[in-house]
């Protein structure tokens, strides 16, 4: 854990959640404003969003590690890595920053400070597809971790990047985006409804990832 108290990561961790958001959100609204193709749509909010990713990992990583997401910072708690009486601490603040980005998006685009997500999104496929993210992202920021850490924001924003697209789900990969977007009523939303399930699933393939990580980056001993 980089050697920063524990205000100033915990400030580090709400802005570097509102920022990311606010870009998911309101790239969202961008994208759908201008185009009524979908797919036009999607790849705006997409290339957004892994963009902002490298940016705020590199900025905010020396800082606090840059987790951003509940589910990432259970498993450093896990593993050690961070204290983890900080856990509490850093998913609130994560939690508040990803809520205000939510509403900075919506002020900025003259939209309801908080609306509550129409969109449905719920069903075995899309928990499958938050497992499956969540697990694709803790088991690279792992692996990176072990092998090229200066790497890590590139890896980030390029797994999320194309996790988008090949995940049924958008890769929400986050319960504490996943709870700012279920605030929107616009094209990145969530159905309140359907957050447990997208939440459960995301903790799930986060667990997951770490187990199966800790056995393959494991070095195994040598007998000489």
């Amino acid at each position: 854990m980089p050697a920063f108290d524990l205000p100033r990561r915990l400030v580090a961790e709400a802005l570097g959640t509102c920022l990311l958001v606010t870009t998911v959100v309101g790239s969202g609204i961008m994208a759908d404003r201008l185009t009524d193709d979908t797919a036009l749509a999607l790849l705006g909010n997409t290339l957004a969003t892994g963009a902002i990713l490298v940016v705020l990992i590199t900025i905010f990583g020396p800082i606090s590690g840059a987790h951003f997401n509940p589910a990432v910072s259970l498993v450093f708690a896990l593993k050690r890595d961070m204290a983890r009486r900080d856990l509490g601490f850093y998913v609130a603040a994560q939690v508040v920053g990803g809520i205000a980005g939510t509403i900075a998006a919506h002020l900025m685009f003259d939209l309801p400070v908080i609306e509550a997500s129409v969109t449905l999104r719920t069903g075995g496929s899309q928990w499958f597809s938050e497992w499956i993210a969540t697990f694709g992202l803790v088991a690279v920021i792992l692996a990176g971790i072990r092998f090229d850490q200066k790497a890590i924001p590139w890896l980030v924003g390029l797994y999320i990047t194309a996790a988008y697209w090949f995940t049924a789900s958008t890769s929400f990969a986050n319960p504490a985006v996943a709870l700012a977007r279920s605030l929107t009523n616009t094209f990145s939303g969530i159905r309140p409804l359907d957050l447990p399930g997208f939440v459960i699933a995301e903790l799930l393939g986060a667990l997951c990832a770490l187990i199966l990580m800790n056995w393959l980056l494991r070095q195994p001993s040598t007998n000489i």
